[in-house]
């Protein structure tokens, strides 16, 4: 399926990280969603229950990332692929998870992900 809903840059907090000073208080985590729809189908409809709700994905992926700590931003990202293919009913997603000031010399540190449902 080529039709996607996007969201980019979604900030969220989360403890993540497997340095002490990274445990210590949440921080501000960035998170890119591309999530399958079928685009045609949604528009002959014209309403919310046609489609992936992303005010509701957004909502749900801040609590995830504040419900518990994460060692690896990779656990992190597989917490949000598995919530919205499981729980919004997307057939594929692609997160991409960054977290900043990981490394001195760059603006952060992420991974990209693609995942779908069984």
């Amino acid at each position: 399926m080529t039709d996607r809903i996007i969201i980019r840059d979604l900030r969220v907090s989360a403890t993540v990280g497997v340095n002490r000073w990274e445990k210590a208080a949440p921080q501000v985590v960035g998170v890119d969603l591309e999530i399958a729809v079928d685009a045609a189908k949604a528009a002959a409809a014209d309403e919310i229950a046609a489609t992936v709700d992303y005010k509701r994905v957004s909502r749900d992926i801040a609590a995830l990332a504040e419900s518990r700590g994460y060692e690896l931003i990779e656990t992190l990202a597989e917490a949000i692929a598995s919530l919205v293919l499981e729980q919004h009913g997307a057939q594929w997603v692609r997160v991409t998870a960054r977290k900043p000031f990981a490394l001195r010399k760059a603006r952060d540190v992420g991974v990209v992900i693609e995942r779908k449902s069984a």
